[in-house]
């Protein structure tokens, strides 16, 4: 009974994860965006190469990952509706929740000013750090893209299952909750990821 307990945990803890949350800002919509950019231009690149299959994999994986955008921005629960969903996870009763909302959004503006300097310059780190790295990566994902897998092998399968499995899960998820733009978009990733491990196959690089 305690092992069926811990394991309705782990998942209630992960569905927040399949969910995902409404992009809020410019950073949210970069987050949000950055891997549809990836895989256009890395199709872009393998198209000009004469490595059609490969271009298709990653174009599928775009048109999929735009859905999920399109979805996050439409269909995932807001950042209130996140905190609401903690909440609820903690095991809080109404009156819990209420107060634990309340505080929430009551106490970051309060506290902002008593913040020590280490905590400023964590704070300077994560706001530099939040716009840039879906920018650095990318920079660093289109080149990698082009290159891996370079054949079908246990390590190229190993690299792209992760997100097999997370979008398939997903795509299960939004189906359940009647996301039918996260849905489709996830079912598409996917496909991507395994159509990418079969033009690794068919069109191995040199």
């Amino acid at each position: 009974m305690a092992r069926d307990d811990s394991k309705a945990l782990l998942w209630r803890a992960f569905v927040p994860l399949l969910d995902g949350g409404r992009p809020s800002g410019t950073r949210g919509w970069v987050s949000a965006v950055a891997p549809v950019v990836i895989r256009v231009a890395a199709g872009a690149g393998h198209w000009a190469a004469g490595r059609r299959q490969r271009a298709l994999a990653e174009w599928a994986g775009a048109a999929g990952f735009g859905l999920v955008a399109w979805g996050l921005g439409t269909e995932a629960p807001t950042g209130a509706e996140v905190l609401e969903n903690l909440a609820a996870l903690g095991g809080m009763d109404d009156g819990q929740r209420r107060d634990f909302l309340r505080k929430r959004e009551a106490g970051a503006p309060a506290t902002a000013g008593a913040e020590t300097p280490a905590a400023r310059r964590v704070s300077r780190f994560f706001r530099w750090y939040e716009p840039i790295s879906p920018v650095a990566w990318m920079v660093i994902g289109v080149p990698w893209r082009l290159r891996h897998p370079r054949r079908l092998t246990a390590l190229g399968i190993a690299s792209e299952a992760p997100d097999v499995a997370l979008s398939v899960l997903r795509a299960a998820r939004a189906v359940q909750r009647r996301r039918p733009r996260m849905a489709v978009g996830s079912a598409l990733v996917a496909a991507g990821s395994v159509a990418r491990l079969r033009a690794a196959s068919a069109e191995p690089l040199r």
